[in-house]
């Protein structure tokens, strides 16, 4: 069965309820950085603006940011990126009647049917993952067309062997748009190509290898010689792994640093703010996000994410599934209230192993 997305039903602007609401109200912004009192903050669903008398919805979104007009288009900026003198959005209503109108509704029946009472309506370690798992490859196979597939990898990925190369042949096969991820995915990543270890472990049989510690080190050392992962690549003749196959197929890789990284490689994203701009660029578009075994990569990149994104001018929802082994990394993601955040509670290398398999057949 093929995948099909769900059509969106925008709100009925002709009604007279819409069609007599007032345009929103501006303020200027008195400083850089700070906004007027009683500012309207963004959501995570599609928004309407009411400008001029033409209701516009608001497209590259983002939760908790502000709104500023600029020719009459409304666009969501993060506090710190305001500038003196910008027109932002004030009146904290969401039913239209300041004109803004939040759509709480976007893909979901607005009649609900079925039974009030049920049980087992969430994922938990007990639930049967055999047709999430279906719907997944179905999806996938329709992003790699029609999509932005951005991955959120946290280092447990690299610290198998069978998963890497899961990975590895995912990302070969166009089923990664972008990578977000910290210091240690790479470092492990070529760690895993230089000795065979991650932390000093092997990746296959799990032993703990004699002065590994220094392993992952040495690699950052290495990388940072050449100046680049690009150089390294080139001088060592890396042809393995992820970090490889991000660079050979020109997917962006974003690595954000922290405060216990060692080294860190060359490229990583020391400053937090330039780190989130850089992911920023790739959640503005992405379709589907995975996140896997990466509490606070993923907490971050679910906050980033809307969810919605318009494409060629319709307006499709952005599925969102966290996998890791714990209940509650995966729940804390669906206290934020995304409309489509799926979780899968699994060993994340049994589930790549999986993933790899089914969508290479």
């Amino acid at each position: 069965m093929m995948f099909q997305l769900p059509d969106y039903d925008y709100p009925d602007f002709n009604e007279d309820y819409f069609q007599n609401a007032p345009n929103l109200r501006t303020l200027p912004a008195p400083l850089d950085g700070v906004v007027p009192e009683n500012f309207y903050a963004t959501t995570i669903f599609p928004e309407f603006f009411k400008i001029h008398g033409r209701w516009r919805l608001i497209c590259e979104s983002r939760m908790d940011c502000v709104v500023v007009i600029s020719d009459d288009i409304p666009k969501a900026v993060e506090f710190r990126n305001v500038k003196k003198g910008d027109a932002v959005v004030v009146g904290r209503h969401e039913d239209g009647g300041n004109g803004v109108y939040v759509d709480h509704f976007a893909f979901k029946s607005k009649d609900r049917k079925g039974d009030n009472f049920s049980f087992r309506t969430s994922n938990s370690r007990e639930t049967s993952c055999s047709r999430d798992y279906d719907h997944l490859y179905r999806l996938l196979e329709y992003e790699r067309e029609h999509g932005s597939i951005l991955w959120v990898l946290g280092p447990a990925v690299t610290f198998d062997q069978d998963s890497r190369n899961a990975m590895t042949k995912l990302i070969n096969l166009g089923y990664v748009d972008a990578l977000f991820a910290g210091n240690a995915l790479a470092t492990h990543d070529l760690e895993s190509h230089f000795f065979n270890t991650a932390l000093g472990q092997d990746i296959y049989s799990k032993e703990n290898i004699s002065l590994g510690h220094y392993h992952h080190i040495e690699t950052i050392n290495r990388a940072r010689r050449c100046g680049s992962l690009e150089n390294l690549i080139d001088v060592y003749k890396i042809e393995d792994g992820i970090v490889n196959a991000c660079i050979k197929n020109k997917i962006p890789l974003v690595l954000a640093g922290s405060i216990r990284d060692d080294g860190p490689l060359p490229g990583v994203h020391a400053d937090v703010y330039e780190a989130q701009d850089a992911l920023r660029i790739h959640t503005k578009k992405a379709t589907t996000v995975i996140c896997l075994a990466t509490q606070l990569h993923t907490i971050a990149t679910g906050n980033m994410t809307p969810s919605y994104q318009v494409v060629d001018g319709v307006v499709r929802p952005v599925y969102f599934y966290t996998v890791d082994i714990s209940e509650f990394v995966v729940n804390k993601l669906r206290d934020r209230g995304s409309l489509n955040s799926e979780a899968f509670i699994t060993n994340i290398q049994d589930f790549m192993v999986n993933l790899q398999r089914n969508l290479s057949t």
